[in-house]
């Protein structure tokens, strides 16, 4: 009974990987320092709304508050602040609030005034997890570009608002350099002053974001260069900065570089400064090269050239063709055997139409087909090498046919 015992023993891995717990997440999913100290200070800032029109809750809120403190500075509201930070089933929530509850309540009873800012005062200055925004790294050192307006706006700070990061630019679509301030290929330059550079491409841009108040340019001077500017609402709260909030304008642009420019000044075909591959510079103007006009052609002898902007297609030709300079059956050069020029056009040859007779048997039948033709006798007729023989020639045929020799067990 060895064998049954081996197989059973040969289930065991599989049985010990069903009853493991699955491995945990990767530590990419696992929120870094910065981002547990805001989301606490996100929570306590809301349970600061949250207390805002409330009370002692007693029977003689007036003399409570003389008596007392006032409802809006007292340990009780901190209390019940601190009570809704956390979720009992977020450990590392609870775990940060118990050893970092005295610097909450330090903070709420002798240093508000000071430090009106709990991000800042927490998170970046008592803690060291974040930085300011427009800052990175384990010194907060100001972005590339300064901190105010990182990357010159067009692009994102590589640890921006964290201790991480080495404060290089990652610059949106349309932009490129160190700053974030020089156009892709395929984009000009529409706006570029001290603080802001603007490349205009085709279709949307990123939407731009700007600290209240808004650049000193209105969005009537954005419109009429070339751009339609949409504002929406305030969409987001930098952390720690309650009243700066960020303002989205969605950027609209009308069509840049002309489609035969590589790189330009302006948005037609004559301010190109490089033309694009397939296009070729005449008369200061990038125009098209008709790829199907060259003295060697591009396709093979059964296709032909179609000439697209910047560049060239080769289609099939018709099936009737020998070559061809065009699309259908009108453009053939030449008929393949089995049709002939009709009309203009390579038509079918109706072999079977025809004078001479395409089917030469006794009986057969002719049917045409594209370019050719097929005979076949008719249902019931037996196919011979000159005719097709109805069933009763066929027996008759049969009866006569030489005697056939005797059989071995005859002899």
């Amino acid at each position: 009974m060895h064998p049954p015992r081996r197989a059973a023993l040969g289930l065991l891995p599989l049985l010990l990987l069903l009853l493991l717990p699955p491995p945990a997440p990767e530590a990419a999913n696992k929120p870094t320092p910065c981002q547990r100290c805001q989301g606490l200070v996100d929570k306590f800032n809301q349970g600061m709304v949250d207390t805002a029109k409330k009370n002692f809750g007693g029977g003689n809120t007036a003399w409570e508050e003389k008596t007392l403190s006032k409802y809006e500075f007292s340990e009780i509201r901190l209390l019940e602040i601190l009570e809704g930070l956390c979720d009992s089933s977020d450990f590392e929530c609870n775990q940060m609030l118990e050893a970092q509850e005295e610097h909450l309540e330090a903070w709420w009873l002798q240093l508000k005034n000071e430090y009106p800012d709990l991000f800042e005062w927490f998170c970046v200055k008592t803690l060291k997890a974040c930085c300011l925004p427009g800052t990175y790294g384990p010194d907060c050192l100001g972005c590339q570009g300064g901190s105010q307006r990182p990357c010159s706006g067009n692009g994102h700070c590589s640890g921006d608002g964290s201790r991480q990061g080495d404060g290089s630019c990652q610059c949106h679509v349309g932009y490129q350099g160190l700053l974030c301030a020089d156009c892709m290929d395929g984009y000009f330059s529409s706006l570029r002053n001290e603080t802001h550079s603007f490349c205009t491409g085709r279709g949307y841009d990123r939407p731009l974001r700007f600290l209240n108040p808004s650049p000193s340019l209105s969005l009537g001077h954005w419109r009429g260069m070339r751009h339609v500017w949409i504002r929406g609402r305030n969409t987001h709260t930098q952390p720690g900065y309650s009243s700066r909030v960020w303002t989205e304008y969605a950027r609209l642009s009308l069509p840049a570089c002309d489609e035969s420019c590589k790189t330009c000044s302006g948005p037609t075909n004559r301010d190109c400064g490089e033309c694009e591959v397939g296009w070729v510079l005449e008369e200061d103007a990038c125009v098209d090269v008709d790829e199907c006009a060259a003295e060697t052609p591009p396709c093979s002898a059964a296709q032909f050239c179609k000439n697209v902007n910047g560049s060239y297609t080769c289609e099939e030709c018709d099936s009737s063709c020998v070559g061809c300079t065009g699309e259908g059956p009108g453009n053939c050069k030449d008929c393949i055997p089995g049709y002939v020029r009709e009309l203009g056009q390579c038509a079918d040859v109706d072999e079977c139409s025809l004078a001479e007779k395409a089917c030469v048997r006794k009986n057969e039948n002719c049917y045409n087909t594209p370019g050719s033709y097929v005979c076949v006798c008719p249902d019931g007729f037996e196919e011979t090498e000159d005719a097709c023989v109805p069933p009763a020639e066929a027996e008759v045929t049969e009866e006569e046919s030489p005697t056939q020799p005797p059989a071995r067990e005859d002899l």
